[in-house]
């Protein structure tokens, strides 16, 4: 959902990186030298999604892969004598998660700009802006985001004025909770040259009042008026925001990110940082398509690394239901006259889908509305007949709202679900009112997707979403909020069941990333990423997921997190 605001954001912590996985581990009966290179996880349950031993209580993983599975004695005998032994107690290990659907970016930047996440009025997001923290400023602007008017009494879009009040002279630019409308103040409307006569460009909105001065408020294509305007980051800043980034994603127990729309910038940082074993985490990037950047992605092509993966493209067809971007078929059912927004005409999104196909691309469309969404598969099928890219495994993201026919359509022609339960849980208390009680039936319909036969790759949309896992798998199993509204559920029929979640942030996510034989599961021979939870997120009580620990965090055999104390 997240729109390329990467650029505004810069970060101030550190990570050490290790080293891309090795070859292929041995099997048992090894001399003692290979032996000592082998660690055995001992833990209460090892659910390893492997049909023929789903749970065993002990693995063993050597140069960066697993080597066996099993109960304790069978993976000690395994691994030989002089194996290093981690008993990790009452945890439960899971193969290593992967969000489907994140941004390094902006999660980096997000840690150090003005949060304005969770306001509950105006006046407090504005009160936080006045204690910005000198990491907040990108050049002279100041930056935040995380705002949400549906949060606030009024459930009315703020303006430049609360802004100027405090800062007439320096420019601010906020965005909302979901990348798709940015709040300014009258500097930044007047250093991007935005006024009464400044024209809505294509699949963008400029706010206006009754006088037809803008109120402040710019929604999609209109915010890249803004930043065209925006000094970047510094290199220092952009390498401290992605090294920020993959720290937190590692504490959040994830393996793995399927990054949603990268910019060129960053994906050469990373690719250095492969190079140098200096990645973390296994990312699979996305291609920014939406910018003038994506003829250097399709002159070079896909790229394979170590732990850095290229291989999709991210378009973005329609804005967010939330600012009312999202395009619909039917008019909005809170403001008749509007249907939302397309970013890319009809015509030129299937040009590039099509560019993108020829040149080997999986094709990642943004699509919220059900609009949006009917266009995204007549298009990529049709695009994928012309290129004979039909298993090309293209992927809806967000496939938010749809026609029950568009859902069906969906599974049968093979695409991929890419969605965020959290979505869901955070969008309830006014996507009814958006799209009403008919259209709302296919809106965050996880379970009628499945019927498809769409497989279903679940992320978060860090950071729209936060990139805590454990809270994702909860919200899939409820469709309720932390405090468990509503009692019955959201639409509850269309919940996942703990092993549905699992399998979506695993063996969903590794097929969605044509991974499915390297990772997904913990067998023998497959990579050894893997997570250790306090709670087993298959049986455990719901409710016990928002609170619960993760443990360790394991990519290609190394740690790369582990809690204190553990």
């Amino acid at each position: 959902m997240l729109r390329r605001i990467g650029g505004l954001f810069g970060a101030v912590l550190l990570l050490t990186g290790v080293a891309g996985c090795a070859r292929r581990g041995p099997e048992a009966g090894q001399d003692a030298s290979q032996a000592a290179g082998t660690t055995v996880y001992v833990a209460a349950r090892v659910r390893t999604l492997d049909a023929d031993r789903p749970v065993v209580t002990a693995l063993a993983v050597r140069e960066g892969k697993v080597l066996a599975t099993g109960t304790k004695e069978e993976v000690l005998a395994a691994a030989g004598e002089g194996a290093r032994v981690v008993d990790l107690g009452d945890a439960t290990v899971v193969p290593g998660l992967t969000d489907s659907h994140g941004h390094l970016a902006g999660l980096g930047g997000g840690l150090v700009s003005v949060d304005l996440e969770g306001t509950p009025t105006k006046a407090e997001a504005v009160a936080r802006v006045t204690g910005a923290p000198q990491t907040a400023y990108q050049g002279e602007w100041l930056i935040g985001n995380g705002w949400d008017q549906n949060d606030w009494p009024e459930k009315a879009f703020p303006s430049r004025t609360e802004l100027d009040a405090k800062y007439p002279t320096t420019p601010v630019a906020l965005t909302r909770v979901d990348g798709h409308a940015l709040w300014v103040n009258s500097e930044a409307l007047r250093r991007a040259k935005i006024g009464r006569d400044t024209k809505d460009p294509a699949g963008g909105r400029i706010l206006r009042g009754p006088d037809g001065e803008p109120t402040g408020v710019l929604v999609d294509n209109a915010m890249d008026l803004v930043f065209a305007v925006l000094p970047p980051p510094s290199e220092a800043q952009h390498e401290a925001r992605l090294r920020a980034a993959l720290e937190r994603c590692a504490k959040a127990g994830l393996t793995g990110v399927h990054d949603a729309g990268m910019d060129l910038r960053t994906f050469r940082l990373l690719q250095r940082w492969d190079a140098e074993g200096k990645l973390p985490l296994r990312v699979y990037a996305m291609a920014d398509g939406q910018t003038a950047e994506r003829e250097t992605y399709l002159k070079d092509g896909p790229f394979q690394g170590k732990m850095l993966t290229l291989r999709a493209v991210k378009l973005m067809l329609d804005g967010a239901l939330g600012s009312r971007g999202a395009a619909l078929h039917k008019d909005y059912s809170d403001e008749p006259g509007h249907k939302g927004l397309l970013l890319l005409s009809p015509e030129e999104y299937e040009r590039r889908a099509a560019a993108f196909m020829g040149k080997g691309f999986q094709v990642c469309t943004h699509a919220i509305g059900d609009r949006a969404n009917t266009l995204v598969l007549d298009a990529l099928t049709r695009a994928a007949e012309a290129t004979g890219s039909k298993d090309g495994r293209h992927r809806v993201e967000h496939a938010q709202v749809m026609r029950l026919e568009d859902i069906d359509r969906l599974g049968k022609n093979g695409f991929i679900a890419s969605v965020q339960p959290t979505h869901a849980t955070s969008d309830m208390p006014w996507a009814e009112a958006r799209v009403g009680p008919e259209r709302i039936r296919g809106a965050y319909a996880w379970q009628r997707l499945k019927a498809s036969g769409a497989v279903l790759a679940l992320g978060s949309d860090f950071p729209v979403e936060h990139p805590d896992v454990l809270g994702g798998l909860y919200a899939a199993r409820t469709r309720q909020d932390v405090q468990g509204q509503p009692s019955a559920g959201w639409y509850a029929d269309q919940r996942l069941s703990g092993q549905e979640a699992l399998e979506g942030f695993t063996v969903g996510a590794a097929y969605a990333s044509f991974a499915e034989g390297q990772r997904g599961r913990l067998k023998p021979g497959m990579d050894a990423d893997f997570v250790a939870l306090s709670v087993d997120p298959v049986d455990a009580p719901p409710a016990a997921l928002p609170g619960a620990q993760v443990r360790l965090t394991v990519v290609a055999g190394a740690e790369v997190y582990r809690a204190p104390g553990t």
